[in-house]
Order: structure tokens, then sequence, then C-alpha cells
């Protein structure tokens, strides 16, 4: 009688299976998180290194031209018109500083572009003008569509944390000037030499007094600076900062309220920069407060937060040293919130803070937990007594003293 041998079968059980599945999805959920940390800190970095490519581009551009790049430069159009409004002969001396900057960080191929007078446009139609007529030299203004430069995005400008893209925006920007720690004619600055044609606005030089007495930061509206003018030191004093742009989300850092309740006026925002926050309406969703309550009206979507790189309007390309970062941006002109200005600081998309970029060149990780002194007082002002006026110390503690070049404050602390 002949014995046949029995095989075994061969592969896994079910059971073994779905123990070796449960092991990978607790790996797999060990891992993941890990891997999401260094993948950011991978993107933190390299924002980073674009603002130290920015910073260095200051320092050629001063060494090139013995001052920085003005925040608020170019050409005026014929006739009379409004700084805010469009034109096509001219840009309204609405540049920002990164358009200056453009041939010393890489771009030297946009620059050609932006300095001539060019013929195209986006919809590569022939209309007029840029279909058969040029662009003027340094182009229309920024909020131009059919100006290719305008609508070009800059790797250089944007932090890879980010992930805001396409229209409304036209290019973005995630680095901004600062102008200081207060924000009255931070853009009606222009209004000096950028009025209508023939009024008073063309030759009232008050202006231009107001603008030097409120802009406290290393960048001014319309006047280029010099290194010399930090008097506090370049390793003390903030030249720029992230900023985070606008999703569409009503996020409170980049999208921008109607006025509401008790804020319809500058000085509600000057006096009390929390205003927005301290509003009974409300304005910000007390359960959610990143974000502005679902009852609040909101401006128009295309003025917002790092819109558009080329242009100086502080809504787009500025920011200050008043709240501290990832703080609401508090605004109050009912109608175009970036025509006027608010409390816009710096922000971004990483964890628990924003980059700024000091005037020596190097570039620091500020928390969101920076000593800022009082956020509910008052600014320092134009005309104003006592601890407001005019060269007097920032209210607004370690913070707003990084953002003043010449107030001569000591900082005693590291941040």
């Amino acid at each position: 009688m002949i014995m046949k041998k029995v095989s075994k079968p061969t592969g896994f059980t079910l059971v073994e299976l779905l123990v070796v599945i449960a092991i990978i999805g607790v790996l797999v959920g060990l891992l993941l998180p890990a891997v999401q940390a260094a993948r950011e800190a991978a993107r933190r970095m390299s924002c980073s290194n674009n603002f130290k490519q920015i910073g260095l581009g200051l320092h050629n551009y001063h060494s090139a031209y013995k001052s920085l790049p003005a925040n608020g430069a170019g050409t005026r159009g014929e006739g009379a018109h409004w700084f805010w409004g469009d034109r096509d002969q001219g840009n309204q001396h609405r540049l920002s500083y990164l358009v200056g900057l453009t041939p010393f960080v890489e771009q030297q191929a946009l620059w050609e572009q932006i300095s001539n007078p060019m013929i195209g446009r986006i919809d590569g139609t022939a209309n007029d003008p840029g279909g058969t007529t040029p662009w003027p030299a340094l182009g229309p203004t920024p909020e131009e569509i059919q100006y290719i430069p305008w609508s070009t995005e800059l790797p250089t400008l944007r932090c890879p944390s980010d992930p805001g893209t396409g229209l409304p925006a036209l290019g973005r920007t995630n680095y901004a000037a600062c102008l200081g720690d207060s924000i009255p004619w931070s853009a009606r600055g222009y209004i000096d030499i950028r009025g209508q044609v023939g009024t008073a606005f063309e030759t009232n030089k008050s202006y231009s007094e107001k603008t030097r007495a409120n802009l406290r930061g290393t960048f001014v509206t319309l006047m280029p600076t010099k290194f010399r003018d930090v008097l506090d030191g370049l390793s003390n004093t903030i030249a720029c900062g992230e900023i985070v742009t606008d999703l569409g989300d009503k996020d409170v850092r980049t999208s921008f309220p109607k006025a509401a309740g008790g804020v319809t006026a500058e000085s509600t925002i000057t006096a009390n920069p929390s205003a927005c926050r301290d509003d009974g309406t409300p304005m910000i969703d007390p359960e959610r407060p990143q974000f502005w309550h679902a009852n609040t009206t909101m401006g128009a979507t295309a003025y917002s937060r790092g819109y558009h790189w080329s242009d100086a309007l502080p809504a787009y390309s500025g920011c200050f040293t008043i709240l501290p970062p990832n703080r609401e941006s508090c605004t109050w002109n009912k109608d175009q919130p970036s025509w006027e200005t608010g409390t816009l600081g710096m922000s971004s998309r990483h964890q628990g803070g924003a980059h700024v970029l000091m005037g020596d060149g190097a570039v620091k990780f500020i928390t969101d937990s920076i000593e800022a002194g009082d956020s509910r007082a008052g600014m320092v002002e134009y005309q104003k007594t006592g601890t407001r006026a005019p060269g007097s110390k920032s209210p607004y503690g370690l913070w707003g003293s990084l953002g003043t070049r010449a107030s001569r404050e000591v900082i005693e602390e590291e941040f």
C-alpha cells in the first residue's frame, strides 16, 4: 500500500494578513506626522532662503544706488487722476520696492520688460494698449491684468507653505515692506505729489510732513531711505516681514471687512489697534477667532493681502509692527479697504510665528508670543502730544521697537 503525503497549504491565513495590515497601519500613523513635519521644515527653510535672497538684493541695490528701492515709485499718467485709480498711461507712482529689486534677485529679464515700452497682452489680442501701441516704460497701474509683468508669479517672492495661487490675485508676494508702528498716511502720503492736477493736493506739503512723522519704519511711502537713516542699527530694525496671501476664506489676516459697528474711521483704529476684535457686532467669529464672523460683510475679493507684488499700497505689500504676528488685519474703509490702510500685521502658514528680514540681512523667526506692549494703546501720530507725539517710544513693546528705524529705543531682550 502506497502512502500519499498530504501537502500543507501555502500562503498567509486571513488572521495573519489582518495582523500585518494592522501593523503597517500603525507604522504609517506614526511616520506620517514626522514626514509632514519634515516637509514643513523644508518649506520653512526654503521660505527663509527666499527672504535671504531679498535681503542680499536690498544690500546690493543700496551699494549700487546709495539708497533702498523706494516703496512708491514709477511714473505719473497724463491728466488728473487719483493715486488709487486705474491708468494705462502711467502707474501713479504706485510701484512697490519689489519692482526696483527685480534685477537684484535674478529677474533681469523681467526688469527689461518693465523698464522699456512693451507690446503684449495676457489675452494675446490686438486691443490697445499693448496690442499695436506699447505699454509705457514702467508699466500701467499694478491692477492691470493685461500687462504681462504684473501677472507674473516670481518664485523668489513666494513662501512654499502658502498655497495661494491664481486670480484674482495677479502676481502674489509673501514678503512685505515694513512701514513701522503707525498707520496714518501710509497710503495717502501719495497725495502730496500724486493728487489731481491743479488742486491744493498737488502743492500741499503737509502730506509729506505727516508721512515722515507717522511712517517710522525702514520704508517710507514715496521716499527712498538709506541705511544711514536707520539710527537704531540695521541688526535691530526690521526691513521686511512675511505675510500670507488671501485664499478667499475670510481669514482675519488676509481679507478685509467693510466698516461695521464702531469701526468706521481710521481714527478709530489709530486710537485702538484692537478695535475690530473689541467690536461687538461681532466682526470676528468667537468660535473660530482666525476668521471673520459669517455675518460680517466683506470687501471686494480683489483687494486682499499679498495680491499684487508690484503694488506699493500697504494692503498688498506693506506691513506694520503694531499687533503681534498672525493677528487680524483691522481696516475701516467700507468700499475699498486697500485704498487706505489698517493694522496689516505680519503672518505666515508656519506654525507659531512668521519670518522677518532684519536690516543687516539676517532672517529671524518671530513667534506670536513676542512681547508687543499694549495692543489697545493709541499709535504715535502727527500733531499728537504726550506718549503719542512724533518721536515717542513705541507703545507696542519689543515688537514695536523692532519696527522703528530711529526711535532710539534700546532692545534689551532676545527675540
